[in-house]
């Protein structure tokens, strides 16, 4: 990768997530990093200086995913480090962390390692691995939390997997408190679920489906929350999709529970009515809701109870998904266009801008105690130039990803990143 280049982007709608200010203004990078921030000014640049003219479009720091399928190792006919990598940055995503439930798993120090290096050869963004919270993500021994932490490991989950053991994720909370470790948890019960392919309701039964209850998430999270005030761990509930998972949340963070949770792009966008006719790049997990607990999500994350945004990135092949809807694999794309999907609630007046930027960028920084999603001097250089109101028609086969199933596919989108900036450095620019 080249070193990071020296320049100034003027005559900018400044939005910086973390203290909420936005305005016109300038930045100038120095050495990968944020040297300086005029609000309402053009800075003094040196001639000679690089100037990228903004012609008031946004500016602000680039997405923090906290839950991505990158493929690597044992599934690169999904996606690659490379291939992922590049289908964020043109999402405006600058950091993505990796999902552990690859083949091996990520359960060992060496696998870090690999990943670690991998991406410095492919990758065009930061790409951080969580690890898995238990051995083979078997669910039965949990994992040696001191030593994937000290390999680089920034999160404890089993991926797709939640933990049904309870005595086993309680020792885990005890684990990673006293290392001040994050678990991250797939808060559905598999045995509540059962053989359940989508949200249950009326819908499902007039498709002849067998339905999911929200009971699959609810008792599993409501689980979690008590283990969590018992033992002082920092919990984050990888996603939740019902008002009453909002609800156990809001109290437990009343009651100083360390707790935090994300919401999946999926279920902010779209509705159980998406599934239309057996539309299998519409089968997730959590699965697509009612329209009103979608627009509970929403609205618990403009109250801020739900803290993060997340693409749930989860590519399949055309194999798994060219399959009658009950047997599809559940997953679709998504961080390519989590970005513009978001933004559909601020053209519809339901969140402000600033406050989505924090659930995409500074709030998943903060958990993840890294100095990104902030516009600020000494901040990383990544950034992201934003037209909000661009529109575009979602096109499958421009996507970068290597999988081509996304539950977007031909809508229209308003939002398209015309830079990213990791660094300091432009690693991907619109088609002009």
């Amino acid at each position: 990768m080249t070193d990071p280049q020296d320049l100034a982007i003027v005559d900018a709608r400044l939005v910086d997530p973390a203290s909420g200010r936005e305005g016109r203004g300038s930045v100038l990078l120095r050495g990968g990093a944020i040297a300086s921030v005029e609000w309402g000014a053009a800075p003094a640049t040196p001639e000679g200086l690089r100037r990228i003219d903004a012609k008031g479009m946004v500016v602000t720091p680039g997405l923090v995913d906290l839950r991505a399928f990158l493929g690597e190792p044992g599934a690169e006919f999904r996606e690659t480090l490379g291939s992922g990598s590049h289908a964020a940055a043109a999402g405006g995503v600058t950091t993505v962390v990796c999902r552990p439930d690859t083949d091996p798993p990520i359960d060992d120090p060496a696998i870090i390692d690999f990943l670690k290096r991998r991406a410095r050869d492919k990758a065009i963004v930061n790409v951080l691995p969580s690890a898995a919270l238990t051995k083979g993500l078997e669910g039965k021994e949990i994992t040696e939390f001191g030593l994937l932490l000290e390999a680089g490991a920034v999160a404890f989950g089993d991926g797709a997997k939640g933990l049904r053991n309870p005595q086993v994720m309680r020792r885990a909370m005890i684990y990673a408190r006293d290392f001040d470790a994050l678990i991250m948890n797939h808060v559905e019960d598999p045995e509540l679920r059962g053989s359940g392919v989508m949200n249950e309701g009326e819908f499902a039964s007039r498709k002849g489906l067998p339905g999911i209850p929200l009971e699959a998430e609810t008792v599993m999270l409501e689980r979690d929350l008590r283990l969590a005030r018992a033992t002082g761990a920092r919990y984050h509930a990888a996603m939740i999709s019902c008002a009453e998972s909002a609800e156990l949340v809001r109290r437990a963070k009343q009651d100083g529970v360390r707790v935090t949770c994300g919401v999946s792009i999926n279920n902010l966008s779209l509705n159980e009515n998406d599934v239309g006719d057996y539309r299998t790049f519409c089968k997730v997990s959590p699965p697509l809701r009612s329209e009103d607990e979608r627009l509970a999500m929403v609205a618990a994350l403009a109250e801020g109870v739900i803290d993060v945004v997340v693409s749930d990135h989860d590519p399949q092949d055309v194999e798994t998904k060219r399959q009658p809807f009950a047997e599809a694999a559940d997953g679709a794309l998504g961080i390519e266009t989590m970005l513009s999907a978001a933004l559909r609630m601020v053209q519809a007046g339901q969140i402000e801008l600033p406050r989505l930027l924090a659930a995409l960028s500074a709030r998943p920084a903060a958990l993840l105690g890294i100095g990104c999603g902030r516009l600020q001097p000494g901040a990383p250089a990544d950034l992201i130039l934003l037209d909000p109101e661009a529109p575009y028609v979602v096109d499958k086969r421009k996507l970068k990803s290597r999988a081509k199933n996304s539950p977007f596919d031909e809508a229209r989108l308003e939002g398209i990143v015309q830079a990213t900036f990791v660094g300091g450095r432009v690693v991907y620019e619109a088609e002009s």
